[in-house]
Formats: structure tokens, sequence, C-alpha cells
């Protein structure tokens, strides 16, 4: 049985949706709690490896904060130079696209260049370039995902980008044909973002001003159960690509 080996860096980023996913196609699902000190996985091909979010950033791989975050980031680099397949989400497309000689900067505001996070609810397009048959059927068409983040990628040149959003160029890459990088949440339910919204409110004030979490909360329930169908076709895409 093919494994979906998940790295999750603290509690509310859980693996939501890719758990439905991976259990359609008959997969274990491993989650280690990384923040816990569980000790790394051992990977052999044939595993999917997931790498979830968190609010730490390259900029923390030393940080003692996060003891983990640098063993985690040599995991990543070990399975990308063995091929084994990998999925990294927000921070762990950061790590992905760093352990492939990228790096990360802060996203900043086009008209006051000022840092200022993309949160919220806001579609995604996809490059007109894009020939894999897979992606065709999001050529042309908004697509709406969940951003949540204060950074923006700068992809390796041996990565391809697939979308952008208005804001942040570097949302959605592939490394080979193993690796997909996703800088939005894709795996978000509505019990999920309750959580975020009340666990990180000073991070998406920062972004939408005081009234944030009444903004995400009705965008939420404008988008969440909207796209839900969408988003889950999404993710098949990406099995389907990795070959499960």
């Amino acid at each position: 049985m093919p494994r979906l080996v998940v790295l999750q860096n603290l509690g509310r980023e859980g693996p939501g949706l890719f758990t439905k996913i991976a259990k359609e196609r008959e997969m274990e699902v491993s989650i280690y709690r990384l923040d816990q000190g569980v000790q790394l996985p051992k990977l052999i091909k044939g595993d999917l490896l997931l790498v979830l979010g968190g609010p730490m950033g390259i900029r923390d791989l030393n940080n003692a904060t996060f003891s983990w975050l640098s063993d985690e980031y040599y995991l990543v680099k070990d399975a990308l130079e063995k091929e084994i397949n990998i999925v990294g989400v927000c921070l762990g497309a950061q790590l992905l696209a760093h352990s492939a000689g990228g790096d990360v900067e802060v996203l900043l505001d086009k008209d006051t260049c000022k840092p200022l996070p993309e949160v919220g609810w806001e579609t995604v397009s996809f490059k007109e370039e894009v020939i894999d048959k897979l992606w065709r059927p999001f050529l042309g068409i908004d697509f709406p995902v969940l951003h949540w983040h204060g950074d923006r990628i700068l992809l390796p040149s041996c990565a391809e980008l697939l979308a952008s959003s208005k804001r942040c160029n570097e949302q959605f890459f592939k490394i080979g044909s193993f690796a997909y990088g996703l800088q939005f949440h894709i795996e978000i339910d509505n019990r999920m973002i309750d959580i975020w919204i009340n666990q990180d409110y000073e991070f998406i004030r920062s972004a939408l001003g005081g009234n944030a979490d009444l903004i995400l909360k009705n965008q939420q329930k404008l988008y969440g159960n909207q796209t839900l169908q969408s988003r889950l076709f999404f993710l098949r895409r990406i099995f389907d690509a990795l070959g499960y």
C-alpha cells in the first residue's frame, strides 16, 4: 500500500482534503507532528511526501524555536535528489523551492512597496503556455483559493511555473515530474478556517485590518463550499500526475 507521509509543523495546519483523496486512492496516511518532537520518517520510493505550512519560514532554518525545521529541509532536499514524490504547501512549497536552489523574499504591496501579506480568498490563473493535459481544464478560468502567506517564492531555474495570482506570481509550480509546490491552501475546510482565524489573528490583521476575522469568515461562507468540488478535482489531478 503506498503511503502519504505528512510533515505537520503545528496543530492547526493539518492535511485536510489531502487525507480524503489519499483514502480514495487506498493510501496509508502517516502524520508526523514535527513540532512535538516526532522523529523524521524514513522515506522509500513509492511514498508521497506532503510538507505542510506554518508561520515559520526559510529565514527560520537556524532558529532554535523551530528546532526541527533544518532537519525537515534536509529531508525534503534528500527526497528531491532521490526523486521521491513531493507536494509542498505554503511553507512546504518554500522548502521545496529552496532545496532546489530557490529562495524567498518578503511579499510587497505593489503600490506602496511595503510588506503586505496575501491573506484571504483570491483567484489564481494558469499560464497559457502550460500544455500538460492535466491542467488544461483550468486554463482561461479564475480558480478561487485561500491565501495565507507573507513571503513570495523565488523559483529555482529547474522549476516550471504553472499558476499565479494578481499579487504573487509564484503560486503553483512543479519540479520535474515528481514534485509540486502550492503557495496557496487548497486543503482547507470550514472547521480549519475558524481555528486559523482565532490562532493567527495578528497576522491576518496585518494584511486585512481590524475586521480581518469578519472578512475571512464572510469569504469562507462565499467560497468554502462553492469551491469544494473544484478543489477536490485539483487535488485528484495532482495525485494523478504523481501516479497514485
